[in-house]
């Protein structure tokens, strides 16, 4: 028999009992639907967490930092420092695609009577390119002269002085415009503090006025890796430093054990950016094998991942459960089917059928409700998962973060339809054996 033929059967077998195969139907489309849904929340959870991870920093970024004391905390090793050499060693090392070092000072800047004490970070251009700008540019490459970047929440540090107006007690920024009037800032902040007490005898530090190249984009109270931080250029930084102190120790610089500064600068901290995602790990453990500080949002997003793992899988389950009722439901009709049909199947046996036609008839008309429930219930799913993102607060309330809770993605429903087809054949394959076995005088006998 020509599968055409067989097909044609097979449907019209099925259309004969309009509300039984509807019924059977309607089965596969709950659980079909349970599925793609609940498997979509997992999804949209981990995507979202994903995002909301990625939406603080780089995700193919390591944060290293120096060991101060040297073996991990022992202070009877050398302290491990991040020179200019250590960062041509960390460039070395395979997969790592470059190395920003960092180097942080604590500068006073002072716009009229608004002052604070924050931290001034000096790095490469190319780190300074990657921030984004919500006023004003970078300087021409290549320039000397020392501007300045502040993070969109610097402005909240900023009070009068006298311990009033502040923002975390009123609720009101104060009148700071960075990009619009002068700031001056002092680095020798040790000095600055001495000079501020009566009997002190420390002369008051020089005020320096710096530029504002601009200002990170965002809201004074939107969070991001560089809300709360002023950057600037590295090199002209350091050439600053130097023209200040000369000599003398930098305030957060190390010293040796005399006392006496080192000839060149020790970075705070620098950022390894890794080419892939899948290797910031296996150079995370490196960097740490080497003695360093190492950290990464990789370990931040394991952790949520196993989470939404462990979620998707329970939601999977539980959709499951749905599409396993409906599978017995099959098997049901497709029994049912060879009760009332057995006097066919008889005939069609004595008139020298192969047992295989029979067997995939039966398969034919399984996998076809599979088939139709699937389609139907990938239908339904897409419009529960539309009526989720679009009407129902879930994805703020569940990760706190804005977006779409629920996500289909074409593999989830061209999958979804294959495992209904595949549950349907499965279902019908018992019933498909049992019609194949049936003795032809028997089945031809039976009313």
């Amino acid at each position: 028999m020509r599968f055409p033929d067989l097909l044609s059967m097979s449907l019209n077998n099925l259309r004969r009992r309009k509300l039984r195969t509807a019924l059977t139907v309607l089965g596969v489309v709950i659980g079909t639907a349970s599925i793609v849904v609940m498997v979509s929340l997992g999804i949209g959870m981990k995507e979202l967490n994903r995002e909301l991870i990625g939406s603080y920093g780089s995700l193919t970024s390591i944060e290293v930092s120096s060991d101060m004391y040297g073996g991990g905390g022992d202070s009877s090793s050398e302290p491990l420092y991040l020179t200019d050499e250590k960062v041509e060693e960390l460039r070395r090392i395979e997969h790592v695609k470059s190395v920003y070092p960092l180097l942080q000072v604590n500068a006073f800047f002072r716009q009229g009577k608004y002052s604070t004490q924050t931290q001034l970070t000096g790095a490469p251009r190319e780190y300074l390119e990657q921030i984004p700008l919500g006023k004003g540019q970078l300087p021409p490459a290549g320039s000397s002269e020392l501007s300045l970047i502040y993070g969109n929440a610097v402005i909240q540090w900023f009070d009068d002085g006298k311990g009033s107006n502040r923002y975390w007690e009123t609720g009101v920024l104060p009148d700071v415009d960075f990009m619009g009037r002068p700031m001056f800032v002092i680095f020798d902040t040790d000095a600055y503090y001495q000079s501020q007490n009566p009997e002190s005898n420390v002369k008051a530090p020089k005020k320096y006025l710096i530029p504002t190249a601009g200002v990170v984009e965002g809201e004074p109270n939107d969070f991001n890796d560089y809300a709360y931080s002023v950057y600037t250029e590295l090199e002209p930084l350091e050439q600053q430093l130097r023209r200040i102190f000369k000599k003398n120790p930098i305030p957060g610089q190390p010293t040796n054990k005399k006392g006496k500064p080192y000839r060149y600068f020790i970075y705070n901290n620098c950022v390894v950016n890794v080419e892939d995602m899948e290797h910031v790990t296996e150079v995370q453990k490196q960097l740490t094998d080497m003695g360093f500080q190492a950290y990464s949002r990789a370990d931040w997003m394991e952790q949520t991942e196993k989470q939404s793992k462990m979620i998707q899988m329970v939601l999977g389950g539980i959709g499951a459960v749905s599409l396993l009722v409906a599978a017995i439901g099959i098997a049901n009709t497709m029994m049912m089917s060879i009760y009332e049909r057995t006097k066919e199947i008889g005939v069609l046996k004595v008139l020298g059928c192969d047992m295989r036609v029979i067997r995939n008839m039966f398969l034919l008309e399984s996998g076809f409700i599979g088939f139709l429930g699937g389609i139907i219930g990938l239908l339904f799913s897409l419009v529960v998962s539309f009526s989720i993102n679009h009407f129902l607060d879930v994805a703020q309330t569940m990760t706190g973060m804005a977006g779409d809770i629920s996500r289909i993605p074409v593999w989830l429903a061209s999958s979804s339809v294959g495992f209904a087809v595949l549950v349907g054949m499965l279902a019908g394959f018992f019933p498909a054996v049992r019609a194949m076995r049936l003795s032809p005088l028997a089945a031809i006998r039976n009313e």
